[in-house]
């Protein structure tokens, strides 16, 4: 019995007539008899190569046709569903003008409209026309494509050049740091010596005068044996002397148990070391898009509106909410003004916990994935850290502590001046005051205010009718303002760019675009808002935290 379909198998050549040979037999030179057709794999298939076809997970699904059957006319495989490549593609969506294979309809179209299977699909032949066209299209889209991928390469080489010069920076800090550190420790070591030589000097001179007193009182006192024999006046004379010797002992006991035990002292400069231990990178790592286009603005509306009552059992007075931030892993802080707190709540706006303050709060921003530094009205900048409990790790002294606005931006703090703004590094160093552009003009209408950073700008209001974008180098960018709005005082910016301003004295919250064109009222006069001070968008729920002069709760504003 032959082992191949039970019929002869002979090797190309032979004078057997095969009007239908195998395909895959036929690729190993083998002519076997074909008796069935597989249209999507378009082979024609013996009888053992039709039961292998069956049990490959691959092939299983197909539907097999008599050979006759294929001879009918041309065959063409039915297209699978890239999302279901078990499933062909025999429907069609009237609402997408798309065809799909019955799972997608069942789960992504079944409230969709015009749903019919193609077969019952009215259709005409695709004349050369309009084959020519989709050519051409997909064409220019190839080349779109490709393009693109020139450019993507171009943009990968340009991203590993950046990453190296960024590390050659880092290496390089890193060695200036290292020489810093070697350099202060030098000169402290050598402060270190020089005391250390004149306490020791002291002590050994001290112990020579020792040592010789304790010379001269053994003489005395072998003197003293030999006094007897001696006439009066020579008596005299060495009584004196030893007298004198004794009373010098005792001086020079009571001189140096007076001054004490010398010692060498040492002070840590804990600022140094605690501004360098809790620092989190060398730097700020961000990724830009430098021809990214500005994405259309969106039209905001109020969604919904609720108030949450953040007044705690010891607070002695009505909340004023001065300022809120919001950490990378959602935690909102808040700052209490009248009862001089930072508040903690969670991710549902419940009071979590507090830390008592020695100042009144004016202000409060993000410094690190668990850090906050909150501004005080003494002048003093208090950093915090966040963990399963707040508390304090340094401080440092700043101009502007009364007034509201701080803001981090480019690794350095932001302070609200009134006139202006003045910019310090993390340690308390003043950099610079910005209050006058390049131009030597006036940059702020009235005094400044609340701030945020905003990609590589920083906006700030002041107490008008809007607010200033500049850069870090004090280069206006654009102007937001719009006459609804008095008293401009907080602000913050969507994930989409989109930058929110409240009125203090307008009692409203008023939208700009990221290129700074107004975009109307998110909350309107009317709406019960009274006297906002502060805003914070809450990247987690999409929505507007704002607080109000003189009040024990703070609105939660959804967007919609």
């Amino acid at each position: 019995m032959a082992e191949r379909g039970d019929l002869p198998s002979l090797k190309d050549g032979s004078d057997v007539d095969i009007e239908f040979p195998c395909t895959p037999c036929g690729e190993d030179n083998i002519r076997e008899e074909a008796f069935k057709y597989c249209p999507e794999c378009q082979e024609y298939l013996c009888t053992t190569c039709t039961r292998h076809h069956g049990r490959q997970k691959a092939t299983r699904a197909h539907k097999l046709l008599d050979r006759d059957d294929a001879k009918q006319g041309p065959l063409i495989a039915k297209t699978k569903c890239y999302y279901h490549p078990d499933q062909d593609i025999e429907m069609y969506c009237g609402t997408h003008d798309m065809v799909y294979c019955v799972m997608c309809i069942a789960t992504e179209h079944r409230s969709c409209e015009g749903v019919i299977r193609i077969e019952d699909e009215p259709k005409s032949c695709v004349n050369q026309t309009e084959i020519n066209r989709v050519l051409d299209e997909t064409r220019n889209a190839t080349d779109r494509i490709m393009a693109l991928i020139i450019k993507q390469q171009k943009n990968k080489t340009s991203l590993e050049e950046q990453r190296n010069k960024i590390e050659e920076k880092l290496e390089k800090d890193k060695i200036r740091l290292i020489e810093h550190i070697r350099k202060l420790k030098r000169e402290t070591s050598e402060s270190l010596d020089k005391s250390y030589a004149k306490i020791n000097g002291e002590i050994e001179s001290e112990i020579s005068v020792s040592t010789n007193m304790i010379q001269n009182l053994k003489k005395t006192s072998e003197q003293l044996q030999s006094v007897a024999g001696m006439d009066a006046v020579q008596q005299f004379i060495q009584m004196k002397l030893m007298k004198k010797t004794v009373t010098e002992a005792n001086k020079l006991h009571a001189d140096v148990e007076s001054n004490g035990t010398k010692s060498v002292c040492f002070t840590e400069n804990t600022d140094l070391i605690t501004s360098v231990m809790s620092a989190n990178t060398f730097g700020e790592v961000r990724t830009e898009a430098e021809e990214k286009k500005p994405s259309k603005p969106i039209q905001y509306k109020m969604k919904s509106k609720k108030e949450v009552n953040v007044r705690m059992a010891n607070d002695k007075s009505t909340c004023v909410i001065s300022d809120v931030c919001q950490l990378p892993d959602g935690t909102i802080l808040l700052t209490d003004f009248s009862n001089n707190k930072v508040k903690r709540l969670d991710l549902n706006y419940s009071m979590k916990d507090h830390f008592g303050l020695d100042a009144i709060p004016t202000a409060i921003c993000c410094i690190g994935k668990s850090q906050v530094a909150v501004k005080l009205y003494n002048g003093k900048i208090l950093f915090i850290s966040v963990g399963s409990t707040l508390s304090k790790t340094r401080c440092i002294t700043i101009v502007g502590g009364n007034l509201h606005g701080m803001a981090l931006y480019a690794e350095e703090l932001w302070i609200s001046t009134g006139d202006g703004v003045n910019v310090y590094n993390t340690t308390g160093t003043l950099i610079k005051s910005i209050d006058k552009d390049q131009n030597d003009k006036v940059i702020f209408n009235s005094v400044t205010q609340h701030m945020t950073a905003s990609g590589n700008n920083i906006i700030v209001t002041d107490w008008s009718d809007g607010a200033i974008c500049i850069n870090k180098d004090a280069t206006v960018m654009m102007e937001l303002r719009d006459k609804r709005l008095k008293g401009s005082c907080g602000l913050c910016v969507s994930d989409d760019g989109t930058v929110f301003l409240c009125g203090y004295n307008s009692n409203n919250i008023v939208m700009f675009s990221s290129d700074g064109k107004c975009l109307g009222e998110l909350i309107a006069a009317d709406a019960g808002l009274k006297k906002p001070i502060s805003l914070c968008y809450d990247s987690n729920k999409h929505c507007i935290i704002t607080t109000c002069h003189m009040s024990d709760t703070i609105h939660v504003v959804g967007l919609g």
